[in-house]
């Protein structure tokens, strides 16, 4: 893999489509986003929070919202056996939007044990909130036997859906290592749970590229990928992506050194160290995602000050505010936004009807709530907590693939190049590796 052939420059991927010209003669672009790692499956997109129903079932305006910022396609993670037929029946509704992966992700994987209590692997989801404190026993040894139900499971899967929706299954994943999070499953059964996958990700023709998982386990992570694959990954036909990446510059250079690429999130942009390994990222390296409903974008994160920045200078994603701050138009950076808010002006501002206030009677009335604090960069939709639901609202702390636009907006902050650049090198990256129905586009 280390050997692949560069993908095309960010000026002839944007060439064909992303470029309109307006009656006056003025190019303007629109930006067009692939979110790579969206989970979709998760029932919180469904209105269900830890298993109680908080609202209805919202993941239409979910997907509407995306494709409106240009978010044009999505890859919806599988994470167990579970989720990724439940992808699948995502990426059955919405056709040449969403695509997904199979696999199971290396905190699901305490299934391969002789004593876990998830006997059936076909029911099996990712445990909730294991106490962080109290690690997985190592003692718990791999059981062969359900290593080979639950690859054959896989197996299983993965081949149904290459026949009854061809195209729709772009990857293998989430699988890989997590030293970080113990207490959902042991090293030694992430290690056993990983080789096993990579096994069966060679046996199969054609090969898929990787999903892959990396946390505090740099090495083992890359040894096996070494054993499996060959010393420079020479077995590995469609190459991968380490997605929602927080190592450090070197690691990030030894997997881009490998030919694979690497993932961008909210969890990318914590600390002033994870922003300089974005800004190390090869341009033909680079892809962008979400990770929703986890991984957003915070304020007390290093890289918040470039949303602010470019909401400042009116760039990037934010070129087409009003004078409210509110998304208006599209401009040579900004794709079409929502309908802007507007306020009801008064008809008559000089013949103010309404009876004088006295001093007294202003400080009888209780006192004002106060009121609600403007957000530091604006929002397209309004945002509420999930006990306020209401149609065409966001879910406060619910990442949704629609805020691609923010990850996309400071990865060119965090390396000085033009939003353009980053998205279309993304976008060309990504159709790379994963095809999503684009492949005869581009050669056109």
């Amino acid at each position: 893999m280390a050997s692949e052939a560069a993908s095309p420059t960010p000026a002839a991927a944007a060439a064909t489509t992303t470029t309109t010209t307006t009656p006056d003669g003025i190019s303007t672009y629109r930006p067009r986003y692939i979110d790579i790692g969206i989970n979709l499956a998760d029932p919180i997109f469904r209105g269900v929070y830890h298993g109680k129903e908080r609202h209805p079932d919202d993941l239409g305006a979910v997907i509407s919202r995306a494709q409106e910022v240009g978010c044009r396609k999505l890859i919806v993670t599988g994470s167990d056996l579970t989720s990724s037929r439940h992808a699948l029946d995502i990426a059955r509704e919405y056709p040449g939007v969403v695509y997904t992966t199979a696999g199971i992700h290396p905190c699901s994987s305490a299934i391969f044990g002789a004593s876990h209590a998830h006997r059936d692997a076909e029911d099996y989801a990712m445990p909730s909130d294991p106490d962080p404190a109290q690690p997985a026993s190592e003692d718990d040894e791999p059981d062969p036997a359900r290593t080979e139900a639950i690859i054959s499971g896989l197996r299983k899967l993965i081949e149904s859906a290459r026949r009854a929706q061809p195209g729709a299954l772009v990857a293998y994943g989430e699988f890989g290592l997590d030293y970080d999070r113990l207490h959902y499953c042991s090293r030694k059964m992430q290690l056993h749970s990983f080789a096993a996958q990579l096994d069966l990700v060679l046996s199969l023709s054609p090969q898929p590229p990787l999903f892959l998982h990396s946390r505090a386990a740099h090495g083992d992570f890359v040894g096996l990928l070494r054993e499996k694959f060959g010393p420079g990954l020479e077995r590995l036909e469609r190459g991968g992506v380490v997605h929602s990446f927080t190592g450090t510059v070197d690691e990030m250079r030894e997997l881009a050194g490998l030919g694979l690429h690497i993932g961008t999130n909210g969890c990318s942009f914590k600390t002033d160290d994870n922003c300089a390994v974005v800004a190390a990222i090869p341009l033909d390296r680079l892809m962008l995602e979400t990770d929703g409903p986890w991984c957003e974008i915070r304020p007390a994160h290093a890289g918040w000050r470039h949303l602010l920045d470019a909401k400042a200078k009116g760039e990037g994603i934010y070129a087409g505010l009003d004078g409210d701050g509110d998304v208006a138009t599209t401009t040579s950076e900004s794709t079409p936004a929502s309908t802007p808010r507007t306020a009801t002006p008064n008809p008559n501002p000089r013949q103010d009807s309404r009876p004088k206030q006295t001093a007294a009677a202003a400080a009888a009335r209780p006192p004002k709530k106060p009121k609600k604090k403007e957000p530091e960069v604006p929002e397209r939709w309004p945002t509420v907590k999930k006990e306020r639901w209401v149609e065409g609202a966001m879910v406060k702390g619910r990442n949704e693939p629609c805020m691609v636009e923010r990850v996309a907006q400071v990865v060119a902050g965090v390396r000085g190049e033009p939003l353009r650049d980053v998205c279309e090198a993304a976008w060309a990256n990504t159709v790379k590796v994963f095809g999503l129905g684009e492949e005869e586009e581009q050669k056109k």
